[in-house]
C-alpha cells in the first residue's frame, strides 16, 4: 500500500468512527428503551434512571417513569435517591485512602482503632482485622438475614436503614456484644462490616464519617448531592417495594420481607442529619454521582486512589466458593468480583465488579469492555436484584 493509500485509509476509518459509534449508540438505545419502558409498564419499578459509560463516554442516559407515583411527578436525571448499599464502594474508598495514607493498614486489629469492639466466635476472643471488614469476612452479619427475634434484633443493632437515637459507637457496642457466626477471615458473609468500618474511620481520620468521606472521596470527585443527608425537595424520588398488583409506597417505617428475616426501611431517616452515619447504607446522591465515582474506579482511581490500590480492590479476596452475587462471583474490596463469566451465565467478562443497593439500585463496571452501568430505580427490591436488573445486563451486551 501506498503512502497516500495509508492516508486515504486513516483518514476514512477517521471519518467513519463517529458514525460508527452513533450507529453503535443508537443500537444500545434501541435495546435498553424497551427493557425500561416493559418494566414500567409491568409494574415492576415505579423509577428509574439508567447510564451506561463506555470507553469514558457518557453513551446512554434516560429517566423514565415517576419519581413520586402519588405526586405525578416525571422522573429526572438529577434525581437524588437514598442509596442504601450503594454506599459501601464509597466507604470503602475512603479507608483504602487512609490505608494508602499509612494512617491504617489493612492487618490492623479492629481492636486497635475501637479498643472495645471485641465479639466472641465459639466462646472464646476473636481477632477481627481492618481487611475482614473490607470483603466481609469478619464473622458479622445482618439483622435481617436472622429470622424475627433473632440476636441482632434482641441486642437492637440498626441495619443502617431505619429511624434510630442511638449514636455510632453505640451500634457498635451493640454489634460487639452477639457472637460471630463464623471465626473471622473464614467464610463470606454480607454483615454489617462496613459499619464497623465507619467506625474505624472516624478514629483514624479523627472525623465524623460523614466529614471523612465527603474529604476523602466526595469532594475530591466534586460530587454535588452525595452525602449522608439531605434537604427537603423534589429532586428527593419517593421509595417504593415489591407488591401486587403494583409497588407500595413506604410510609413512614416499613418491614420488608427478605428470605427468612425482614428489612426495615424508614425513608425519612436521610432527611435528619443526626441519624448516625450508617457505613453499609447512609449515604444519598445522584446517578450521576455513582457514574463519576465507578468511572474513577475503572481509570484507575486518580485523584482519589492509586491504580495499584484499585487494582487490590477488584481482585477477589474470597475465592468462588463465596458466591456473592451467586456461582462465580467472589468479592474484592467493596463489592462483587466476577470469577468465572460461564459459571454465573453471564456476558460479562471476568474481572467485573458489581453491586447494588436495598432501595432499588444496581450497578456494574467491565474493565475489559469499559463499560460502566448504573441503574438506580425506586423500588425495592425489584431494581437490585430483580428481572430488570438482568434484561439491563443483557441489552447492553447486546443480548436482548
Amino acid at each position: 500500500m501506498s503512502l497516500h493509500l495509508k492516508g486515504a485509509a486513516l483518514l476514512a476509518i477517521l471519518v467513519a468512527s463517529p458514525a460508527v459509534a452513533d450507529d453503535q449508540n443508537a443500537a444500545l438505545g434501541a435495546r435498553l428503551d424497551p427493557v425500561i419502558d416493559h418494566a414500567i409498564a409491568d409494574k415492576r419499578i415505579v423509577g428509574t434512571v439508567v447510564l451506561v459509560a463506555r470507553d469514558g463516554e457518557l453513551v446512554y442516559a434516560r429517566a423514565a417513569g415517576l419519581a413520586d407515583r402519588e405526586a405525578g411527578r416525571a422522573m429526572k436525571e438529577d434525581d437524588i435517591f437514598r442509596f442504601a448499599s450503594v454506599t459501601k464502594p464509597f466507604v470503602t474508598a475512603a479507608a483504602m485512602r487512609l490505608v494508602e495514607q499509612g494512617r491504617i493498614t489493612l492487618d490492623d486489629p479492629v481492636s486497635k482503632w475501637l479498643p472495645d469492639f471485641k465479639p466472641t466466635f465459639d466462646g472464646k476472643p476473636a481477632t477481627i482485622l481492618v481487611r475482614h471488614l473490607l470483603n466481609h469476612t469478619a464473622g458479622l452479619e445482618y439483622g435481617f438475614f436472622q429470622p424475627p427475634g433473632g440476636a441482632y434484633a434482641k441486642a437492637g443493632i440498626s441495619d443502617g436503614l431505619d429511624l434510630t437515637d442511638i449514636t455510632l459507637d453505640e451500634n457498635l457496642k451493640r454489634i460487639a456484644s452477639v457472637p460471630l457466626v463464623s471465626e473471622p477471615g473464614k467464610t463470606w458473609r454480607y454483615s454489617v462490616a462496613i459499619d464497623v468500618l465507619g467506625g474505624v474511620i472516624e478514629k483514624a481520620s479523627g472525623k465524623t464519617l460523614d466529614k471523612a468521606v465527603d474529604e476523602l472521596v466526595v469532594s475530591p470527585l466534586s460530587l454535588a448531592d452525595a452525602g449522608f443527608s439531605t434537604e427537603p425537595s423534589e429532586r428527593l424520588t419517593a421509595t417504593y417495594f415489591d407488591a401486587s398488583p403494583e409497588p407500595k409506597r413506604m410510609e413512614g417505617s416499613v418491614a420488608v420481607q427478605i428470605g427468612e428475616g425482614k428489612l426495615t426501611f424508614s425513608p425519612e431517616r436521610i432527611l435528619d442529619a443526626k441519624q448516625f452515619p450508617s457505613g453499609g447504607a447512609g449515604m444519598s446522591g445522584t446517578a450521576k454521582d455513582v457514574l463519576t465515582f465507578l468511572e474513577t474506579i475503572r481509570k484507575g482511581g486518580d485523584p482519589i486512589l492509586s491504580a495499584e490500590t484499585v487494582k487490590t480492590m477488584m481482585q477477589d479476596q474470597t475465592g468462588p466458593q463465596a458466591e456473592t452475587q451467586g456461582p462465580g462471583w467472589g468479592f474484592g474490596y467493596g463489592w462483587a468480583v466476577l470469577i468465572d463469566p460461564a459459571t454465573a451465565g453471564t456476558p460479562q467478562s471476568k474481572g467485573t465488579i458489581q453491586w447494588g443497593g436495598a432501595y432499588g439500585h444496581n450497578w456494574f463496571v467491565d474493565p475489559v469492555e469499559k463499560i460502566t452501568v448504573v441503574a438506580m430505580t425506586n423500588t425495592a427490591f425489584e431494581g437490585m436484584w430483580g428481572q430488570f436488573t438482568r434484561d439491563v445486563r443483557d441489552a447492553v451486551y447486546g443480548k436482548r
